[in-house]
């Protein structure tokens, strides 16, 4: 039953954990009735440092979405993250077996399986393998080969690998706060659950998920993962830059970044660059004043770099994104940086809202970029239930649509 359901998503992120909880809709959406959030400690750059710390946290986090919802939690779906992460395409080919030379399950299985066949540095795995194509005969472009007739079936993969010890270490954390992990998505693939649509796949788009210390792009092109890269940077550096360059402390000046940053000087107008702002030099108590414009020009340099190093990704992955570049995360919730990034991508850019044929109930508490990652993790456990659950009498094409789509999310 549907009503059985619980989805749960829980996005573990360097300065905030994100619970959110949901249940499926008549309408086809998740409804949202519980969110939690707090402040993360016992993590640097997506890596657990400290497991009791990062433990406490989510307890934290998920004890809010309890309250909220009524309802207690004993598993959910996780993000993994970390600049350790890598990505790259492979492809496997294997003989179709049989008389009739039908393709089956185990055929595909063995096809993704020829294609996962890598030599994995020692300490090393591999954590998600997505299945972009098939090929049939020559053939290409197929999504579901299962029940077509072939001698030859390549399959096309993306394939993430990553230290065995940093997967180790995040479940360990889970599960000392008392929550089993269901399964670990990759970070940029939940937040493209969340503000993706299938045509936004199809064409090409990337999502850029901006993070305290670290940016993870993904970019899709016909329906699946063309490309993954993580990079050792985020939204901090805008707070330590203000922090060396006004001489405040890290939290004042990431008070400053929140309530009055800006990094296109183009945005503002004339009164705007003259209002000065109040802030409160490190070590003292009395105030001194700082223009808009100013603090626009130190924090604009930095969006142009950190896009840049962006972009440039893109360009060496020969990557198409007509279907625009979506900007998730906490960091991503900077005045400016969709205008600076679409200056830079020279592509369609926007903040990346949750899609609203996606979710209802408390949708509107966590409209934010900042809440994509859970969201989609919270989609994707919810998803993968209703595929579980499903009954019998459905026809066969049906039937190899859902296992196929369990076949893929087995691998995420």
């Amino acid at each position: 039953m549907t009503s059985d359901i619980q989805a749960i998503g829980l996005d573990i992120g360097t300065s905030r954990v994100r619970c959110v909880i949901g249940e499926p809709a008549p309408d086809g959406r998740m409804n949202i009735v519980g969110v939690g959030e707090a402040e993360s400690k016992g993590l640097r750059r997506g890596v657990v440092t400290s497991t009791e710390a990062v433990a406490e946290s989510i307890r934290k986090a998920v004890g809010e979405a309890e309250r909220q919802s009524g309802l207690e939690i004993e598993s959910a779906v996780v993000n993994l993250s970390g600049e350790h992460l890598r990505g790259e395409n492979k492809n496997g080919v294997v003989a179709v077996a049989g008389a009739e030379k039908e393709i089956t399950d185990e055929d595909i299985e063995r096809a993704i399986d020829s294609a996962s066949a890598l030599t994995l540095t020692p300490g090393w795995e591999i954590v998600s393998r997505l299945p972009q194509e098939f090929i049939v005969d020559g053939q290409d472009g197929i999504t579901e080969p299962v029940g077509m007739n072939g001698s030859r079936l390549e399959a096309l993969v993306h394939i993430v690998t990553s230290p065995s010890a940093a997967r180790q270490n995040l479940v360990k954390a889970v599960t000392r706060a008392g929550i089993d992990v269901d399964q670990l998505i990759l970070e940029p693939l939940a937040a493209a659950e969340s503000v993706l649509t299938d045509e936004d796949k199809e064409y090409g788009c990337a999502v850029v998920n901006i993070g305290s210390e670290i940016t993870s792009l993904m970019i899709f092109g016909r329906g699946a993962v063309q490309h993954t890269a993580v990079f050792p940077f985020g939204g901090m550096l805008f707070t330590k830059d203000l922090a060396t360059g006004l001489r405040v402390s890290i939290p004042e000046a990431n008070k400053i970044k929140h309530n009055w940053g800006c990094v296109a000087t183009f945005l503002l107008d004339h009164e705007e660059r003259e209002e000065v702002i109040e802030i409160v030099p490190f070590g003292r108590a009395e105030t001194r004043g700082l223009s808009k414009e100013i603090l626009c020009d130190i924090m604009q340099p930095r969006a142009v770099e950190l896009m840049q190093h962006v972009a440039r990704e893109t360009v060496a992955a020969k990557a198409q994104i007509s279907g625009g570049v979506f900007l998730t995360g906490g960091g991503a919730m900077v005045r400016g940086l969709p205008e600076i990034a679409e200056q830079v991508f020279d592509a369609p850019t926007r903040v990346g809202f949750l899609e609203a044929s996606y979710v209802g109930g408390l949708a509107d508490e966590i409209q934010g970029p900042h809440w994509a990652v859970a969201s989609g993790l919270a989609l994707i456990s919810m998803r993968n239930q209703l595929r579980d659950g499903s009954g019998n009498g459905k026809s066969s094409a049906k039937r190899v649509a859902e296992w196929l789509g369990n076949f893929r999310d087995k691998f995420r």
